[in-house]
């Protein structure tokens, strides 16, 4: 970033799925996004994100819900306002979760998963899971804000293998290689 950067402002993170074939139960994809405290930026969120919640100060919310990829286009859609977040706030985390209804379902299971993250018309990222095969949750993109208060997008997938309540509590823990 050069001098004159006002760092990432609003991001759009979208995700879609193909449904399951006819016969087999829907696959539900969540975003959910966690924000984290200046005090604690690794420890518990101070507040989550997802299918039936938004931040209480409204900066992040979730445009379009879906329960089984029947969508056009992209099926969830989530809308981070970073320029309008208090400055308590240093990280922002996005993940998706597999909906574990009747059997334990992966990114491997669901057909056609893709994920695309932009700023305006910019694309950031763009993610077909393919690296987390076996995972049930993924952390998808983690927004850091610097001491003099710009947004940094950091781009990564991290995988995780357990239920969606769990995901939630540790996706802003550090990373292990």
């Amino acid at each position: 970033m050069n001098g004159l950067s006002k760092g990432m402002r609003k991001v759009e993170v979208a995700l879609r799925w193909d449904p399951s074939p006819a016969g087999q139960p829907a696959a539900d994809l969540d975003l959910v996004a966690g924000t984290y405290p200046v005090d604690d930026p690794y420890g518990a969120p101070a507040y989550l994100v997802h299918f039936d919640s938004r931040s209480p100060d409204g900066t992040i919310y979730l445009n379009r819900d879906s329960k089984d990829g029947k969508g056009f286009g992209f099926d969830e859609v989530m809308t981070l306002e970073l320029e309008r977040l208090a400055a308590r706030y240093a990280r922002v985390v996005v993940g998706v979760a597999i909906q574990q209804h009747t059997e334990e379902r992966t990114f491997a299971a669901v057909a056609n998963p893709g994920l695309r993250i932009r700023e305006g018309y910019t694309d950031l990222a763009s993610e077909d899971f393919a690296g987390v095969p076996e995972a049930t949750a993924a952390t998808v993109a983690e927004f850091v804000r610097d001491e003099t208060g710009v947004w940094e997008f950091r781009s990564g997938v991290h995988g995780f293998e357990g239920d969606p309540s769990t995901f939630t509590r540790v996706m802003g823990a550090p990373h292990r290689p």
